[in-house]
């Protein structure tokens, strides 16, 4: 069995008496790429924010290398939440350089995270002349910086088109071959399908199924449905 980077029991964030995460348990296999799947709406974002610390959870546990999660675990942790946080008006490098400095990296890593995403000939270009693609792969570049063992990736694929998406998804399959663990969230099923190893599948906050990814476009789909339609059902009684 996989050694788990990453698990969280019972998991629970509350809005105005509301629970946008429900009892979330996950477990996440190192050096695999994992798909937190749901529609819009489901808690992805959220779950993905306490992981990272960026939201506190209301209840339960999340455990780093199956010790209690604490902020000092975030120095072996990247993330790229919602969009990529760049100045529209720096050029690739420059961007970097503002995060190393505020991290205290060394500049050396800015020119190894530009080839690890492929961005090492943009030369002057300017962020905001930068395809969504190269956007979204400068985001990575970031989270990429503090040499993570564990990469957090929120709708990555959103807004690319098909040769972005494919450029993305060999990027991010690359990455448990070089000791980093992915978390990737999306409701788009055929998009993660052919990158993820396992899957999680949550609506409504809850977790409907965790486990192997199903062996068809189809399986997949179905599952999906499944969960949501349960999840549905519970809402309405």
């Amino acid at each position: 069995m996989s050694n788990m980077i990453l698990t969280t029991e019972a998991l629970t964030k509350t809005y105005q008496g509301q629970n946008a995460v429900d009892r979330l348990s996950l477990s996440i296999p190192e050096n695999t790429v994992y798909g937190l799947l749901g529609p819009n709406g489901a808690g992805k974002s959220t779950a993905l924010k306490m992981i990272t610390g960026i939201a506190k959870p209301s209840k339960g546990e999340i455990r780093y290398k199956g010790r209690p999660w604490q902020r000092k675990n975030l120095s072996e942790i990247g993330a790229l939440i919602e969009s990529a946080p760049l100045y529209g008006n720096l050029t690739a490098y420059e961007n970097l350089l503002v995060r190393t400095t505020a991290l205290g990296l060394p500049k050396t890593r800015i020119d190894e995270v530009l080839h690890i995403v492929d961005l090492t000939g943009t030369g002057k270009k300017k962020a905001r002349q930068f395809s969504m693609g190269m956007k979204q792969r400068l985001g990575i570049a970031g989270a990429l910086l503090n040499h993570p063992k564990l990469l957090i990736l929120d709708e990555p694929t959103n807004g690319l088109d098909p040769m972005g998406i494919q450029s993305l998804r060999e990027l991010i399959r690359s990455f448990p071959a070089q000791g980093i663990t992915v978390i990737l969230s999306s409701h788009i099923l055929s998009e993660v399908e052919n990158t993820v190893d396992k899957i999680g599948i949550i609506a409504n906050g809850r977790l409907g199924y965790q486990g192997e990814l199903p062996n068809d476009t189809a399986s997949l789909e179905a599952l999906f449905m499944d969960v949501v339609r349960m999840s549905s059902n519970r809402e309405a009684y």
